[in-house]
């Protein structure tokens, strides 16, 4: 209850948000939220444009190096703004709330559902390896993982990051198996790549190298999602630049080791035509059996990612609401769960919408390189509140290079896209775009209609 000051009277506060995400809760969410699926099953996209054991790890280290500088600047500009929204509000106390709603927008039709469908759809792909489903039965698993990871953060946002970081231990604890029994077996296979009589690889370019550093941003993708709950971390100017630093410094140990293990074990063309690699390093070690151990982990690697994706979104949506940039129900806290109810709710329906209707793939593939965009424009963001004097308690290290080169970095992948794949990118940043007049449209309206 609060006590309004012209009458004294007692009025009913709405209920908040609840702060409960700690550090260990904040740094599972970085780590389970980037190490999804794919650096388990498709490292070939790297090895077939960089075929050599160097330029292999030179792609995943520079990889790293370029996550974490984004994580450095989402890091300062957290002590600068911590609320729940994350990108969205940088964004828009950066560059307006047009700029901001376009984050938003994209975020609900495409970029964050459809990572969760995407996601889903994995998952229920590796059960249908012990499960034989057909396509309705693999579309019925993915949205019943949808909805039952959204109960579970309906249910409260503690339940919802100590399931993220129970799933992120299991997560870390089988890659240290998995790189201990490779190297511990794996030197009794006669062809492995890293022996002194293996082959250097075949020459590859800048080009070449470019394309590749794009599929590893791809697998540190997620790394920028914990901002989104900086409304309900304790102590969140201190506990967000911790997390992110440590989360993205594990994950990148993390992908090399298992990069020298796939190497140690099978040849680098079969690492580059592979398309379940980390199936294949295990069943040439410990044989036939061993494939269906590594699917068994993809499950639990893909449903601890989608919860701390599926727990993310709707704090954006959230914030967005109590902004007048969503109808104001999107805006509702549940008063005894403490938790965004109804925009957990809606992004479970939408992206339930995506599995079943198959769209997810086409609209996530031409919409996902403008997240890039989005990316640069954070690091510009940060150049210009340095100059407004927005106080903060953080200060990146390496200004101004480490988020020049971030920026410089972010809008190169993004032009490479583009050139690359020009009608589908347009396409994609139409899609973008066309959130401009929806905002015109909506702030108008909600200006005449109070």
């Amino acid at each position: 209850m609060t006590t309004t000051p012209e009458t004294g009277t007692a009025v009913a506060s709405e209920p908040e948000l609840s702060r409960a995400i700690a550090l260990p809760h904040a740094t599972a969410m970085v780590v389970g939220t980037i190490i999804g699926a794919s650096i388990f099953v498709q490292p070939s996209e790297i090895t077939g444009r960089v075929p050599s054991v160097s330029g292999i790890f030179l792609v995943w280290a520079v990889s790293g190096v370029l996550t974490l500088f984004g994580a450095l600047v989402c890091a300062e500009l957290t002590t600068v703004f911590p609320k729940s929204g994350g990108v969205y509000v940088f964004l828009r106390e950066s560059f307006g709330r047009p700029l901001g709603f376009l984050w938003g927008w994209a975020m609900f039709w495409t970029m964050h559902s459809g990572i969760i469908a995407a996601i889903a759809v994995v998952f229920a792909r590796y059960v249908g390896f012990f499960v034989p489903l057909g396509d309705g039965a693999l579309r019925a698993v993915a949205i019943t993982a949808i909805l039952l990871l959204s109960f579970v953060n309906v249910l409260g946002v503690k339940h919802g990051s100590v399931l993220q970081t129970l799933f992120t231990a299991g997560k870390l604890l089988a890659i240290v198996l998995i790189v201990a029994v490779g190297f511990a077996l794996g030197g009794s296979v006669p062809d492995a790549a890293l022996r002194p009589d293996a082959p250097p690889g075949q020459p590859w370019g800048l080009g070449d190298f470019a394309l590749a550093l794009v599929a590893g941003l791809f697998a540190f993708g997620g790394w920028h999602m914990v901002t989104y709950s900086a409304g309900e971390t304790v102590d969140p100017r201190r506990t967000i630049p911790r997390a992110l630093a440590i989360g993205v410094a594990v994950v990148t140990l993390c992908y090399i080791a298992l990069n020298a293990v796939y190497l140690y074990v099978l040849p680098l063309d079969t690492v580059a035509a592979s398309t379940r690699i980390a199936a294949d390093a295990a069943e040439r070690v410990l044989g036939p059996g061993a494939g269906a151990a590594v699917s068994g982990l993809v499950i639990f690697s893909t449903f601890g990612a989608l919860a701390g994706i599926v727990l993310a979104g709707p704090r954006v949506y959230y914030a967005m609401a109590k902004d007048g940039l969503l109808f104001r129900w999107m805006g509702s806290v549940h008063p005894v769960r403490r938790t965004p109810v109804l925009a957990i709710a809606l992004q479970a329906f939408w992206s339930s919408v995506l599995v079943a209707t198959g769209t997810y793939g086409e609209l996530f593939r031409r919409v996902v390189y403008t997240e890039w965009i989005f990316f640069g424009l954070l690091a510009v963001g940060l150049f210009l509140l340095r100059r407004r004097g927005a106080e903060r308690t953080y200060s990146i290290w390496g200004y101004p290079f480490v988020p020049a080169i971030f920026a410089l970095g972010a809008f190169a992948i993004a032009l490479n896209q583009i050139a690359a794949e020009p009608r589908d990118s347009m396409i994609g940043l139409g899609l973008v775009v066309i959130g401009l007049p929806v905002y015109w449209i909506w702030t108008r309206f909600r200006t005449s209609n109070p």
